[in-house]
């Protein structure tokens, strides 16, 4: 069960969204599963990787797994080479999701959550739990759970 879906069933009535930016489109992820947002200073690559895999960094001591968000949505790279991140936590291990920008924490109702729609790309659709519809854009929800479960499922770059 993600957290939208825990959020729903337990009645909840607002889910707190940390908001990003990544090609230009509008993503939330539930606050309760980021842990930090920072400015990576340097991610070391890892040999045979997964594409996804910017590499590895150091967050305060810890050895966290960088994730480029970008090369997962299949988006071109930023041109400017600066990046954001946000630290989340999967089955006990820390990740870096990179992404262009951080944006504000949103209380959005739980009500307010609607499936993917129909045409949403098939490799968004395959992370997003949903989409809030808000003042003329829409907001597409990370699903970590989908997100990185789907990445350890996959076979590793040989």
């Amino acid at each position: 069960m993600n957290g939208l879906e825990h959020n729903v069933a337990t009645g909840g009535d607002t889910i707190q969204y940390v908001t990003v930016v990544i090609g230009g489109q509008l993503f939330g992820l539930p606050i309760s599963q980021v842990h930090d947002v920072f400015v990576p200073e340097s991610v070391t690559r890892v040999p045979l990787s997964a594409p996804e895999v910017a590499g590895v960094l150091n967050l305060r001591g810890r050895i966290v797994t960088a994730i480029d968000m970008r090369r997962r949505l299949h988006l071109p790279p930023r041109e400017d080479g600066q990046m954001m991140a946000v630290g989340i936590e999967y089955k006990h291990e820390s990740y870096g999701l990179v992404i262009d920008t951080v944006g504000e924490v949103l209380n959005l109702p739980a009500k307010g959550a609607e499936p993917n729609p129909t045409n949403l790309d098939k490799r968004w659709a395959e992370i997003s739990g949903g989409v809030h519809r808000l003042d003329g854009q829409l907001m597409v929800i990370l699903d970590v759970e989908r997100l990185l479960g789907a990445m350890m499922n996959e076979p590793m770059a040989a």
